[in-house]
């Protein structure tokens, strides 16, 4: 079976809802991802772009800009040979991290030597949708804000699984595996505080491609990820009242935001890395995917962190550093618990919470995150894990080189 390598990675910053990326379509964030990366890996070091066989592009919305197949029109916006494909794919939040494994897949199996992988979500620019009307003349009309959540929902799947909200399946999950709200809170300001000092220190600004942002009077370089509230204190989180159920613990103080973000990787079997002396960075180690209750899929990175160690033949404490996507932090904490992980070594540099979840970029911009810090700290094996909505996990295992 081929190796297969993580050989470069960008991201942009993230957005806040409605904040500076609000103008910024999603085909174009990627487009200039996708540009510098390849400026950097193909034209300074003088290697054509027609050996790119495909780019492949998570994304969880699609009903708006990023309809009719995003990443074949990031391609063309990017300027590559139009003999570069481009492939869209959606497995909710866990669609960055999908669009990576689909190429690793590619790789292993002969379907060609390099790819771009990676996620992008404008959750601002997402649209109101409404359906046709299903007899003449109706004037019964079904509206529905695109942004986040179930939408025209098959009525007897629903009879079969209640369609919960995010918010309120993370209730669930804190109701079943008994997590306090005081654990939430405190699991959120440290997310916070790690995030505060990471970019006080500038450890995202290697992985980070600034974006210009014009405006009638001047341009903006936007660099710095804006989500994060460095102010936030534990009395404040606790003073927040439950957003999804009453009398509930989840606030939108231990929750993830709502955000725009693109992340992209270069991704290349062993025999185009050698052929183009190329430094790889990782190699893939292992990845799955997992089922999970609808109405708990925030407990997802459980079985499919179990499914990936074991294909890896690792055990838990192999796994030097690790990020935990942070949907929420009840299922984080679950998730925690249930696998017994060190939480020294899962999201060093804060997570979703501060951060910021857009979410068909946030798994490969986990993967990118972690790769960045485990070459920093001279790390070995590392794991990226998250829920997706509708009861799904995923994970990868990477190991630096």
């Amino acid at each position: 079976m081929k190796e297969v390598y993580i050989v470069d990675g960008l991201r942009t910053p993230i957005g806040k809802y409605g904040g500076t990326l609000k103008d910024t379509r999603p085909d174009d964030m990627m487009a200039l991802l996708m540009k510098e990366l390849v400026k950097r890996n193909f034209e300074y070091k003088g290697i054509q772009k027609e050996e790119i066989e495909d780019a492949i592009i998570g994304n969880a919305n699609g009903a708006g800009e990023e309809n009719r197949n995003i990443a074949r029109m990031c391609v063309l916006l990017a300027g590559l040979p139009l003999t570069v494909g481009g492939v869209t794919v959606n497995r909710l939040c866990g669609s960055g991290m999908q669009a990576y494994l689909d190429a690793v897949r590619a790789i292993r199996n002969g379907d060609g030597d390099c790819y771009l992988a990676g996620g992008v979500e404008s959750m601002t620019r997402a649209p109101f949708v409404m359906a046709k009307a299903t007899e003449p003349f109706s004037r019964k009309v079904d509206v529905f804000d695109t942004t986040i959540g179930w939408r025209f929902t098959n009525p007897l799947l629903a009879k079969m699984h209640h369609p919960f909200s995010m918010g309120e399946t993370a209730e669930n999950v804190a109701e079943k595996y008994k997590i306090t709200r005081e654990r939430q809170d405190e699991f959120s300001y440290k997310s916070q505080m790690k995030a505060k000092a990471a970019i006080e220190t500038g450890k995202f600004n290697n992985e980070i491609l600034p974006v210009e942002i014009k405006s009638k009077k001047d341009v903006v370089i936007f660099n710095t990820d804006e989500f994060p509230r460095f102010d936030t204190t534990i009395e404040k989180l606790a003073k927040l009242k439950p957003a999804f159920r009453e009398g509930g613990t989840v606030t939108a103080g231990n929750s993830s935001g709502v955000n725009d973000g693109a992340s992209l990787l270069l991704i290349c079997s062993e025999d185009f890395v050698k052929k183009h002396n190329l430094k790889p960075r990782a190699r893939f180690v292992s990845g799955a995917v997992a089922g999970v209750d609808p109405a708990c899929m925030g407990i997802g990175p459980v079985p499919a962190t179990v499914k990936a160690l074991s294909r890896a033949n690792l055990k838990v404490d192999d796994l030097d550093l690790i990020e935990l996507n942070e949907a929420f932090a009840a299922q984080s904490l679950a998730v925690i618990d249930e696998l017994m992980l060190d939480e020294s070594k899962i999201n060093v540099n804060g997570g979703a919470i501060a951060l910021g979840h857009p979410l068909g970029s946030s798994g490969s911009r986990i993967l990118l995150t972690l790769l960045n810090e485990m070459e920093k700290r001279n790390k070995r094996y590392g794991l990226a894990t998250m829920c997706i909505g509708v009861g799904q996990g995923i994970a990868s295992i990477i190991e630096r080189i």
